[in-house]
């Protein structure tokens, strides 16, 4: 086949791993021709097609491709993506993101292109954007959903959110788990000594770390308030921060005004690659973000046989069990993640029976090469019915 997958910017996040993982495997296991059209890679979180990390994928950059809304911009950048997708005339063409989304399934649609597919990575929509954009974004994915086959959501939770706001029925959706190479996870505790030598914690210090880029709605606020609770109570414990953004001076200057400069450890940003290293150093992974599709760091935590405490959002419950895989909480809430830290921090075997418990359940779900198999057999799904 011909794949075409578009997507605003290839910065180190997880959709954009989840689709340079989908785009290689495509070419490299399965023979397709595949093509990676893209806008530029601009922001602070750094660069994901550095090092060559593409490989022989063939990227195309249109400028005018962008994460912002401005309307001219997004005028041109919709007429290079009909001449971008027109000359390389595939028989599928696959979308990310809620701009990539929009104008790519726009412009796959005019073209007449055999099979539009998009992913839902994270809703554009959500309850901290006030009514009228939150009512503008919806009606954007409504009309954006009646021009592709189909969708793919990353966890139920994104397909449920469509669906309750109307933006497609059920039936036009189907859930594959984002793909990653789970080697570098399952194996990463062979790095634990030389990673907390590293970042300078102690032997018997309890580490509970966060991977997300410094930013609103990652909810970084709420651990570091937790953490002044737990530090009161348990003097081992300690925190990772695992990332960069533009938030980073203002949590440096709260953890300082908290007295516990002393008791976090921030890595700035870090590339793909180097997770696997810092995971290890961890006990247990703390999320708090107020809005993710499935956040790639809890499986990957669980894969590395750590638990994982997560704000109740989105997909987390259905990697995160409570008693299970780890502890499930109310957003925004810093009692009970203070009491979660606190338990997983005195209770080893409970830390090894959660973290064993997730190795079992999610390591081969998440293969990345297993995600491209279905979403390939998804392609072949509607590749073959247009064929009829």
């Amino acid at each position: 086949m011909r794949i075409a997958h578009v997507i605003t910017r290839m910065i180190i996040g997880g959709a954009q791993e989840n689709t340079l993982f989908n785009c290689l495997d495509l070419l490299e296991e399965h023979g397709d021709k595949v093509i990676l059209i893209t806008g530029p890679t601009l922001g602070p979180e750094g660069k994901l097609l550095e090092a060559g990390r593409a490989g022989g994928l063939p990227v195309q950059t249109l400028d005018n491709l962008r994460r912002a809304i401005h309307p001219i911009r997004d005028w041109r950048g919709y007429h290079e993506l009909l001449k971008a997708i027109g000359d390389f005339r595939p028989d599928v063409v696959h979308t990310h993101s809620a701009k990539g989304g929009f104008l790519g399934r726009a412009a796959a649609w005019k073209l007449g292109v055999p099979v539009v597919i998009h992913s839902v990575h994270g809703a554009p929509f959500h309850p901290y954007q006030s009514a009228l954009a939150r009512n503008a974004f919806i009606r954007l994915e409504r009309w954006a959903a009646k021009r592709c086959h189909h969708m793919i959501s990353v966890a139920d939770a994104m397909t449920d959110l469509m669906v309750d706001a109307k933006v497609a029925p059920r039936d036009q959706f189907t859930t594959i788990y984002s793909g990653m190479d789970v080697v570098p996870f399952a194996n990463c505790d062979q790095h634990r000594e030389e990673a907390r030598r590293e970042l300078g914690f102690r032997p018997d210090d309890i580490v509970f770390g966060k991977i997300a880029r410094l930013f609103n709605l990652k909810g970084h606020e709420y651990l570091i308030e937790a953490a002044k609770k737990v530090a009161e109570q348990n003097p081992r414990v300690k925190f990772l921060l695992v990332g960069d953004g533009i938030l980073r001076e203002k949590f440096e200057q709260r953890i300082a005004e908290l007295g516990m400069t002393d008791r976090f450890v921030l890595t700035g940003l870090v590339p793909p690659e180097r997770v696997p290293f810092y995971l290890s150093a961890m006990d247990a992974l703390v999320h708090t973000s107020l809005r993710e599709g499935l956040a790639r760091t809890l499986p990957q935590a669980l894969i590395a046989r750590k638990p994982a405490i997560s704000y109740d959002v989105d997909g987390a419950r259905e990697v995160v069990i409570t008693d299970e895989t780890g502890f499930l909480l109310p957003p925004k809430s810093v009692e009970k993640l203070s009491e979660a830290i606190l338990n997983l921090a005195t209770d080893s075997d409970l830390r090894n029976r959660m973290g064993n418990t997730g190795a079992e359940r999610f390591t081969e779900q998440f293969r990345h090469q297993f995600m491209t198999e279905r979403i390939r057999e998804l392609y072949l799904k509607f590749v073959n019915l247009n064929r009829r």
